[in-house]
C-alpha cells in the first residue's frame, strides 16, 4: 500500500505491517483513503479529526446545493377570474423568488366531461406568466386533476 505521514508526505509504496507500526509509533491510527487505487492509499492521521473534517466538507456541500422548492395553486373548473388573478399574482411572485409553480384543476363530478375549459384557464395562465415562466409540463391528466408545472424563466434576471 502506498503510506502518507503525518505530515501528508509520501512515503512511498510499503507492506500492511510497516504501515501498522508507522502508526504504532506516531500513536495515530491508519486510516484508508484511496481503496480503489492501485495500489490502495492509507493515511496515518487522527481518526476523529479525519470524521470532523469529513463531515465538515459534507456539511458545505449540502450547503452549496440548489434546492427548488414546488409551490401549488389549486383551483376549479368554475373558478372566477376575480379568484383566479389572486392565485396568478401569488404563482407570479413565487416565480419571480425563484419557486416552480404547479397548477392544478381540480374536477368533481361531470365536469370531468369537459376537459377543454381546465386546458383553457391553464393555458390563460401560461400566458398571464409568460413573461416570468416557461412551461415545464404541458397540461395533463393525472386522476381527477389536469396539471400544468411553470419553471422561472432564467433567461431574465
Amino acid at each position: 500500500m502506498r503510506l502518507i505521514n503525518v505530515d501528508g508526505e509520501n512515503i512511498g509504496v510499503v507492506s500492511i505491517q510497516d504501515a501498522l507500526q508507522a502508526a504504532y509509533d506516531a500513536d495515530l491510527d491508519l486510516i484508508e483513503i484511496a481503496p480503489q487505487a492501485d495500489p490502495p492509499v492509507c493515511r496515518v492521521m487522527d481518526y476523529g479529526k479525519f470524521m470532523y473534517e469529513r463531515t465538515k466538507k459534507e456539511k458545505e456541500a449540502k450547503k452549496a446545493q440548489k434546492v427548488i422548492e414546488i409551490k401549488e395553486i389549486r383551483m376549479r373548473p368554475k373558478t372566477t377570474d376575480h379568484h383566479k388573478s389572486f392565485k396568478v399574482r401569488d404563482a407570479r411572485r413565487w416565480l419571480e423568488e425563484g419557486k416552480k409553480v404547479r397548477v392544478r384543476v381540480r374536477f368533481r363530478g361531470r365536469e370531468r366531461d369537459y376537459p377543454e375549459i381546465a386546458i383553457q384557464d391553464l393555458n390563460e395562465i401560461a400566458e398571464e406568466l409568460a413573461d416570468v415562466s416557461v412551461i415545464e409540463q404541458r397540461p395533463s391528466f393525472e386522476g381527477r386533476t389536469m396539471l400544468m408545472i411553470l419553471a422561472p424563466n432564467t433567461g431574465k434576471k
